[in-house]
């Protein structure tokens, strides 16, 4: 996966057509990111450059439930790559 602006674009794309709000902001995150989950809100360190956005939405995958049917053609193939390349397997 490439690290450019247009990945980004397209992982915040996944998380906006499940439902959720991002919003880039400081703070102190452990992680570098925060989730509401009640209001479907995810911060995220507002410091951090292009590669450590991109690194916190794909961790953040792994995390949250997203609603699939309410996701473009686009937004599920991306989904799917990523799902297939990036994921952790479970131990």
């Amino acid at each position: 996966m490439k690290y450019n602006k247009t990945t980004l674009k397209k992982l915040e794309a996944i998380f906006l057509n499940s439902g959720f709000a991002i919003r880039y902001e400081k703070g102190h995150f452990k992680s570098g990111f925060c989730i509401l989950r009640d209001k479907k809100i995810l911060v995220i360190n507002k410091f951090f450059k292009l590669k450590g956005r991109i690194e916190s939405l794909l961790d953040i995958l792994q995390i949250v439930t997203l609603d699939e049917d309410a996701l473009t053609a686009e937004s599920k193939k991306m989904l799917l790559n990523i799902e297939k390349n990036y994921a952790v397997p479970v131990t």
